[in-house]
């Protein structure tokens, strides 16, 4: 069958499916503030995601099913992103959200699944989590970038409402799921506010669910228990 043999296929390539998808979204974590907001900015902020794109579809590629499910949302997700880059269609902004959003947030389930599986913790589970931990910060860019799409103004910076690029709720978005709330980007609607404290309270959950699940790899020795 043919979407047996490309899975196979970048299941070869990427070996290591996780830590690619990792690697993929640090950079893109890192890149985010260095990003400006214009066409070569934009173009960069594609081609990074390009990356994210492939090594996501990669990852959760592990049935049939799961890869055709991320291969169809990963089709016009880069394809809107592409044509939102060089204009002449309005909605392709609002599409390529929207699929990308579909995406990660598939390609997060699958990764959660994968990585609270209960046998062996592996190197590439560890990859796992932690791309599962900057996918999550991704999602709820996405999801700040559509309160301001649709509810406009609804974050400030120093104070004054401002409209806001994808890397800067990259970055607003991580210093809320790592609780560092530096205060120069701020949330003013109350869509965005409830965002906000949604994501707080599923990063604090994710970690200490992780470190559980880490702690249950290891049982207690019987030695331990005498």
């Amino acid at each position: 069958m043919a979407m047996e043999r490309a899975r196979d296929t970048i299941g070869r390539i990427f070996l290591q499916r996780c830590f690619y998808l990792f690697a993929a979204l640090l950079v893109m974590v890192a890149a985010a503030p260095l990003i400006e907001p214009t066409p070569t900015g934009k173009l960069a902020t594609n081609v990074v995601q390009l990356f994210i794109i492939v090594a996501a579809v990669a990852a959760v590629g592990r049935s049939v099913l799961s890869f055709v499910i991320a291969l169809l949302l990963a089709a016009p997700t880069l394809s809107f992103q592409w044509l939102s880059l060089y204009g002449g269609f309005p909605e392709a902004v609002v599409l390529a959200l929207g699929f990308g959003t579909a995406l990660y947030v598939v390609t997060l389930v699958y990764l959660l699944q994968y990585v609270f599986r209960r046998d062996v913790m592996t190197a590439d589970k560890l990859y796992g989590a932690a791309a599962a931990y900057l996918m999550l910060g991704i999602v709820w860019a996405f999801g700040y970038a559509f309160i301001n799409l649709y509810y406009p103004h609804s974050f400030a910076v120093g104070g004054a409402a401002a409209e806001l690029a994808m890397p800067e709720f990259i970055y607003f978005s991580f210093t809320v799921l790592t609780s560092t709330g530096f205060g120069d980007l701020t949330p003013l609607s109350r869509q965005a506010r409830s965002l906000c404290i949604v994501e707080q309270l599923i990063g604090a959950l994710f970690v200490a669910i992780l470190i559980a699940r880490l702690a249950g790899v290891y049982p207690p020795s019987t030695h331990g228990r005498q």
